[in-house]
């Protein structure tokens, strides 16, 4: 079995080192230069720095070498760089199967991933491959559970079963739309808790906000036609505990940031990665807007980020809402 894993970020260099141990991975990186320095290093010295390349993996900055008598294509972009990624993958190796690791919606159209790839005329299998996983967890081979979501179910057991290995276990879902909101909402609500701990304002407050949250991101997802249950799995709870929660978050670093009075800017600056709730939180909000979804916690975030509302002011107005029924 060959893999592409199209995108040598921390996510994409974790995922191929973890599979190159009992798969044949080509690691492919848009810049031949950093390619180069891949190849050359045997480790990804920028993004994931400490964790050598096994024998199994190749490096290619060649686009259609990268995808030459592969298997499957693994799509570990940015949600940004998704459309002009499957655009080259349908124009080179139009009958590739693939799977995408990006979360979020895109900036401007508010499109989900598998929208993005409606759009571009995929008529391949292909699905989401998502929930609770830090790339630097995955590099060291700690156990990982993820989800492999998928409107084709035979795809989806199929690789499943092929992907699984003694540290990385995955579950078929058949709830793409489920499992793609659960990854995008809950980057936003990272920021959320962030803030909250930033801000010292304890362990009961994490909860509140992380069970609260979950419940924003269900209302969300099922009025996109996702299913409850979705949001009880790894796609939903799952990644959001971690992220809302663990010290290898990057949007969670944005929150704890953000409460302390830095302004945005500097914090993505400083970040060096990209963090997905910083980008999909406006776009969250308008679609919530459209479909008459009350997402108090996203729109106090989104006044934070645009530099409308202190970190501190955003707790009180999340305080003060009218009580309601939960």
């Amino acid at each position: 079995m060959r893999l592409a894993v199209l995108g040598a970020g921390a996510w994409g260099s974790a995922l191929a080192i973890a599979l190159a141990g009992r798969q044949a991975v080509t690691l492919w990186a848009r810049d031949p230069a950093q390619a180069a320095v891949l190849s050359r290093a045997r480790e990804n010295e920028r993004y994931l720095p400490g964790f050598g390349f096994p024998e199994g993996l190749d490096v290619a900055g060649d686009f259609s070498a990268a995808v030459a008598a592969v298997d499957l294509a693994l799509v570990a972009v940015p949600l940004a760089g998704l459309r002009p990624t499957l655009a080259a993958l349908r124009k080179t190796a139009p009958k590739l199967p693939f799977l995408w690791l990006c979360k979020g919606m895109e900036a401007g159209s508010g499109l989900l991933p598998h929208q993005v790839a409606a759009e571009i005329g995929v008529d391949v299998p292909c699905g989401a491959l998502t929930g609770p996983s830090f790339a630097q967890e995955v590099a060291r081979g700690l156990p990982t559970a993820l989800t492999l979501a998928s409107h084709d179910s035979g795809f989806a057991h199929a690789w499943v079963h092929a992907l699984s290995g003694p540290r990385l276990r995955l579950y078929a879902n058949d709830d793409v739309v489920g499992a793609e909101v659960g990854g995008a909402v809950k980057n936003v609500l990272a920021i959320a808790t962030g803030i909250s701990d930033g801000l010292g304002l304890g362990a009961n407050a994490r909860a509140a906000l992380i069970t609260r949250g979950l419940a924003e991101i269900t209302r969300f997802g099922v009025a996109l036609g996702g299913r409850r249950e979705t949001f009880m799995g790894l796609a939903g709870l799952g990644d959001l505990i971690l992220t809302a929660t663990g010290d290898l978050s990057r949007n969670r670093r944005v929150g704890l940031a953000l409460a302390s009075g830095r302004p945005l800017a500097a914090i993505t600056r400083e970040l060096g990665h990209v963090a997905e709730g910083v980008l999909c939180a406006q776009e969250v909000s308008r679609r919530a807007a459209t479909l008459a979804v009350d997402m108090p916690i996203t729109q106090v975030v989104c006044a934070v980020l645009a530099g409308d509302m202190t970190a501190a002011f955003a707790v009180e107005q999340l305080m003060g809402r009218d009580t309601k029924d939960e």
